[in-house]
């Protein structure tokens, strides 16, 4: 896993976010030729977001997506664009999909992650105060 900073005109930025979902009734969907054309959803919404997908695994009843995000967006803007244009094409394209009330639950876990310790960013800053 590489965590490689984010270097913009005015700013540097190491923003990862770990997130979890799962299909509505948690039902076992994920497999096959939908597990195949979901993988493939995602990876063109994040190259469309800037997002930098760090690990991707699909179960049948949930998906574990890490990725490193520009710091400008937001992680319900992530997930819901995620999760929006994926339901949208896997209920057009499989009818067994298209049959569930809806294909995923309104709910999500987040998470923060980075490659540096609140212990390490406060020695930097306690440092920058040395060197002044």
């Amino acid at each position: 896993m590489d965590n490689q900073y984010r270097h913009k005109h005015t700013s540097v930025s190491l923003v990862n976010y770990h997130f979890v979902w799962c299909p509505r009734y948690r039902r076992k969907v994920l497999v096959g030729a939908v597990e195949t054309r979901l993988r493939e959803l995602i990876q063109e919404v994040a190259k469309k977001l800037d997002l930098e997908i760090l690990a991707l695994e699909i179960m049948p009843d949930h998906l574990h997506l890490f990725v490193n995000a520009p710091p400008t967006l937001a992680p319900h803007d992530i997930v819901a664009r995620l999760k929006g244009v994926s339901s949208h094409h896997l209920r057009r394209e499989f009818d067994h999909i298209a049959r569930m009330p809806s294909m995923w639950t309104r709910s999500y876990f987040v998470s923060t992650a980075g490659n540096v310790s609140s212990d390490t960013i406060r020695k930097y800053i306690e440092m920058q105060k040395k060197r002044g």
